[in-house]
């Protein structure tokens, strides 16, 4: 019986397994999240949380 198999825990197997096959709908997804997360704000959400911040 191999020693390493019996003392990995379930998410240390899978993180192995994760990072060498990851499906491709995986890469097109962070694609996209990265692609919203570099847009700037609008200029309409500025306004919004200028208004906000002159209420306290």
């Amino acid at each position: 019986m191999n020693a390493k198999a019996t003392s990995e825990t379930p998410a240390e197997k899978g993180a192995g397994r994760e990072a060498k096959e990851k499906p491709e709908w995986a890469n097109g997804l962070r694609e996209l999240y990265d692609s919203v997360v570099e847009e700037p704000l609008p200029d309409s959400f500025k306004d919004l949380l200028s208004k906000l911040d002159d209420k306290d």
